[in-house]
Formats: C-alpha cells, structure tokens, sequence
C-alpha cells in the first residue's frame, strides 16, 4: 500500500484552511497545477474526491476532512522530527555515551564534560570506565558507546584518531634511591620489586612490551587494577610501579620520576561514526583542549 506524501496532506490542509486553491498554492508557494496535481495523488490514493470543485471556489469533502484532521497530526510529528534533528546535528539535544580508561575521566574529560554541562544542557552524556581501551573497543563495536577515549587499542577496525601522547613515569616511595635522582633509566627498574598490572588492564600489556624491548626483566610482588593504586602503592614503599602521568590527577605520597630518556604512549579517540554530530562536536572539544600538562616534579 502506497503512504500518502506530506506534501500532499499539506496540500489537503492548505485547501481547508484557505477554502481555496489560489490562496492554498500561494501559502505553500506552489503553482496551482502543482497543487492540483497533489491533490488528485491523494484521491487516487483514497479511492474518493477529497474537495469538490464549486463555481465558486472548492469545498472539502466528508472524507477530505477526516483526512486533513489526521494529516495535521502526521505534520506536526513530521516537524518536531525535523527540529530534534537540527537540534541533536547543533549539539542541543540528544544523547552521547562516552567510553573511557578509567584514568582519562578526571585528567582529561572532566573540563570538556563540565563545559557540556554547561552549554548543552539539553545533551544528555553517559560514561562508562575501563580498565583498558579493548574494553572500550569491544562497548562501541558492541553499540554500548558512541566514543572511546585511552590508550590505543590492541586492534580496532574503527576509525582512530591521535589526540596527542600520555608520558610515562616511575614512582617509588620517598625513601628510595630514584627519590635522589632526577630521572630514571629503564634499565634501573631490573631487581626491583615491582608494583605490577592485572591481564585485564591494558597498562599490563603495554608495560610487558615496553621492558621486553628493553630487555629489563621485571621482579612483580603484586598485581592492581588501578594504576591511581598502583601510584599509591609504590609511594607507600611496596616496590615501584609505572603509572600514566594521567593516574597522578591525586598525587601519591612518594616520588615521581621521569625516564631517561622519556616515554610517551598515544592517546586516542576511537568511533565507528565520526561524522555524528554529538561524537564530531565533542571531538573538536577534545581537540582544541589538547592533553593537560602535568608536572611530575616532586
């Protein structure tokens, strides 16, 4: 079965309002043929004369108005589905659903959220944290999440963009030998006892690469989660850890130490549509904020 167009149903309405269809054309801006020929779309479509042609104007018939009565409903739902697209492709309405490790939320998201808040208010923003970006990889293929932002992934088919790189540092508690130091080599970290990752989070992964390069054997007394309790662990003395300068947004008791020479990973925003509207607005946010600055001195 054929749907009648809204250009045709406008039609019929115009025809109801104005009793005419001179007047009808020209509040639509159509020509009379043009209007005529919608109009005789939609009788055929009902099966019955919707206006009869009088000498002196037209009248609608029982059936056109039955018709125009459902029409302005069908027009008005037509108009608001226009609207809250222009309003979500303007960044006032609509919903975003953000995916990030877990550490990216206060050092780098919280500013960009707050302005949101602020200035979109009728955005609705939801966040997810993980303990590693393949966990968030896996939420936006999955269609739990419109943006992923952390580390790079393992692998992803979606579209990856490199928002700038994250350093790497070392912290020990302040009693140790690199609290002298003003930085520290990779090759210093061989013996020591070692705060290292669980597998299901990605710093885990990263680090094991990094040492294996390097060719420093690691001595691991105990594994966390968090790199914020990895931080806080090697501060209070149980080993050393390598944490993002992202998990130092509460700085830990102990020492911070950069290496020598320093290590930076990436840090990227990942989406399976980048030309969303919420997800390309938010993106141009992340982009003009750039990373923070942190300052790992002691």
């Amino acid at each position: 079965m054929r749907m009648a167009t809204l250009r045709a149903l406008e039609c019929l309405v115009a025809l109801v309002d104005t009793g005419s269809v001179t007047k009808a054309a020209a509040a639509l801006h159509l020509s009379q043929p043009a209007l005529s020929h919608q109009i005789a779309a939609l009788e055929r479509e009902l099966g019955t004369p919707v206006v009869e042609r009088l000498s002196r104007g037209v009248r609608v018939t029982a059936a056109g108005l039955a018709a125009a009565a459902e029409a302005r409903t069908a027009l008005g739902a037509a108009e608001r589905a226009v609207r809250a697209g222009r309003d979500v492709a303007a960044g006032r309405a609509g919903r975003l659903r953000l995916a990030c490790a877990e550490t990216m939320t206060a050092w780098l998201l919280v500013p960009v959220l707050r302005r949101w808040r602020s200035t979109r208010p009728g955005v609705r923003l939801d966040l997810m944290e993980f303990t590693s970006s393949d966990k968030g990889v896996e939420a936006l293929m999955a269609g739990e999440a419109d943006l992923v932002v952390g580390p790079e992934p393992t692998a992803t088919t979606a579209c990856v963009e490199h928002l700038g790189d994250e350093e790497m540092v070392v912290v020990s508690c302040g009693e140790h030998r690199f609290a002298g130091r003003p930085a520290v080599r990779v090759d210093e970290l061989a013996g020591e006892p070692f705060v290292h990752y669980t597998p299901d989070n990605g710093n885990a992964a990263w680090i094991d690469r990094f040492v294996s390069r390097c060719q420093v054997p690691l001595s691991p007394v105990l594994r966390t989660r968090s790199p914020r309790t990895a931080a806080q662990l090697a501060g209070a003395g149980m080993g050393v850890s390598i944490v993002p300068v992202s998990a130092l947004a509460a700085r830990p008791d102990g020492v911070v130490r950069r290496f020598e020479p320093r290590v930076h990973r990436g840090v990227v925003a990942i989406t399976a549509a980048p030309s969303d509207a919420l997800v390309a607005l938010f993106l141009s946010d992340l982009r003009r904020r750039g990373l923070p600055v942190v300052d790992t001195a002691a």
